[in-house]
């Protein structure tokens, strides 16, 4: 499967719980951390709703 790397970009004050949630799911809890996941719908689909505050590269 194949991999994806996402960086926090952007802050997360002034986001809405459910995009805390997500960011924290994803295992980002400060600015300019990057993590690397396996390309999965589940996770491909946490980052679509975070995506204002993310970078992705595949």
């Amino acid at each position: 499967m194949a991999k994806i790397k996402v960086t926090q970009v952007k802050s997360k004050i002034g986001a809405t719980a459910r995009q805390k949630r997500t960011l924290a799911a994803l295992g980002l809890n400060k600015m300019h951390k990057t993590v690397e996941h396996e390309a999965t719908p589940q996770i491909e689909g946490m980052v679509v709703k975070v995506k204002h505050l993310v970078a992705v590269e595949k």
